[in-house]
């Protein structure tokens, strides 16, 4: 997700009214930042091991079995993961396994196939992937296959008469199917879009993506929320419910991402104008604590108080949009429920403050805002949380070929599932690495990274 411009320091003293820090984090030793992100970068490189040798070129691998599954096409890999992982390997100074994994993206990436692709996911994991890859090494072979790739899920876009992507996209043939949409899923273009119209000449991405964005935002309610569902038919909302969380987080960080990246005015005042009608409507305190459960789109009534860990990231968001005070309180909500749970639950009911599901899918959304949050003001504590959201993940999710999701979090020890998700690769490991490193890759003043963590702006060269 986009990181925020440094900025001056803010004042900290709301952090402990809002219970962010519990007084023993306060009292925790100092910590070796470098030896935590050598620890890191060892394990990835260990978890690599281990997909090479029994997933190469797969899309996932399942690290307690050691075999592997597809996930865009059921039984022809696109080598997710291994595109996913290329800019965290090339960040971490893992020179010799980015360049393999460039070698097979070269020689054995090929998108001409006949099968469904889902268009949001396709776009923000291997479009991404392939543009931050190239952005990092200058292959041009890297960006001619993201043009490829995003050519192809173009059709998506051209099905609709209101510019609105359909779900799938038949990658060798353009069919599409699946209109009934969503926030998320019409939204989450314009950072890649963007920065490929930058590096083709090509405008016609971001114009596309900016287009789908509009639409939504021009049938705000009354005040100003949208609903999270959407017809890439009719143009028309099929639900009422408003989401920061499933169904639409990315729509909103990429309305600050198109700013940050690209200057773009209208973004920065749909993003903060959102951000404004979000704390007025949605913002709730159950027993003190913040959440933004779903509230009816027109008239704010709460209509259901679940909220899933992926809504983590709203935090960073708000601290980014200048609301940096309801963010620190909102990342308190998701520290306590770590705390409470050791591993944050996939789900909460926010009412009772009680895991609605036991299995958890090695999520990356917390540490993703204590980054965000930590380039603000570079507050040591939010490193803490990080690091003690990866001891955590290292004690309960390490298998034998890599890390896998959690099947239950409640049973002690924690019951492993046997997969894992090509986000890993790209996502928490890269959180946690640029929060402890300091890396001399990376221009942290100018650092943007898009919802799945590719870096699109910011790399340095060794």
């Amino acid at each position: 997700m986009t990181l925020a411009r440094l900025t001056r320091r803010s004042a900290l003293a709301s952090l402990g009214a809002a219970g962010l820090y519990a007084p023993a984090l306060a009292a925790a030793p100092a910590e070796d930042w470098k030896a935590l992100a050598a620890d890191v970068r060892s394990e990835f490189q260990w978890a690599w091991r281990g997909y090479v040798a029994k997933a190469w070129g797969k899309d996932e691998i399942n690290p307690v079995s050691g075999t592997s599954r597809s996930f865009f096409i059921e039984g022809h890999d696109l080598g997710l993961s291994l595109v996913e992982a290329l800019d965290t390997l090339w960040i971490m100074g893992l020179d010799a396994e980015f360049q393999a994994g460039v070698d097979w993206v070269k020689t054995s990436l090929d998108f001409d196939v006949d099968g469904e692709a889902q268009v949001f996911e396709t776009n923000i994991r291997l479009v991404g992937g392939l543009i931050a890859a190239h952005l990092a090494c200058g292959d041009p072979v890297l960006l001619a296959k993201a043009k490829d790739l995003a050519d192809r899920l173009l059709k998506a876009f051209e099905a609709s008469p209101h510019g609105l992507p359909w779900r799938y996209v038949n990658l060798k043939t353009g069919a599409v199917r699946d209109p009934e949409t969503n926030l998320a899923e019409i939204g989450t273009y314009i950072t890649e879009f963007g920065v490929l119209s930058q590096l083709t000449g090509e405008p016609r991405y971001f114009d596309i993506a900016k287009r789908a964005m509009k639409h939504a935002l021009d049938r705000r309610s009354k005040i100003g929320l949208m609903a999270a569902n959407i017809d890439a038919r009719t143009g028309a909302y099929t639900s009422r419910s408003a989401s920061i969380d499933v169904y639409a987080d990315s729509f909103y960080e990429y309305l600050w991402d198109a700013w940050e990246l690209f200057g773009d005015q209208d973004c920065k005042r749909w993003a903060q104008e959102c951000t404004a009608a979000q704390l007025a409507h949605q913002a709730k305190r159950y027993d003190g604590r913040l959440w933004f459960p779903m509230v009816d789109y027109e008239t704010g009534a709460v209509v259901n108080t679940a909220q899933s860990e992926l809504a983590a990231y709203y935090a960073g968001l708000l601290g980014q949009v200048g609301h940096k005070k309801e963010g620190d309180d909102y990342l308190a909500s998701f520290t306590e429920m770590q705390a409470t749970f050791g591993v944050i639950p996939e789900s909460i009911d926010v009412a009772t403050r009680q895991p609605r599901r036991k299995h958890t899918g090695l999520r990356p959304e917390y540490p993703d805002a204590c980054l965000n949050l930590w380039l603000i003001d570079r507050d040591e504590r939010y490193r803490q949380l990080a690091a003690i959201h990866y001891r955590q993940m290292k004690a309960t999710s390490r298998a034998a070929f890599g890390y896998t999701a959690l099947k239950d979090i409640t049973t002690k020890p924690m019951t492993q599932g046997d997969n894992c998700p090509g986000y890993w690769w790209s996502e928490q490991m890269k959180y946690y690495y640029l929060l402890f490193s300091d890396t001399p890759r990376i221009d942290y003043a100018k650092l943007q990274l898009s919802t799945e963590a590719n870096v699109l702006r910011g790399f340095r060269k060794p």
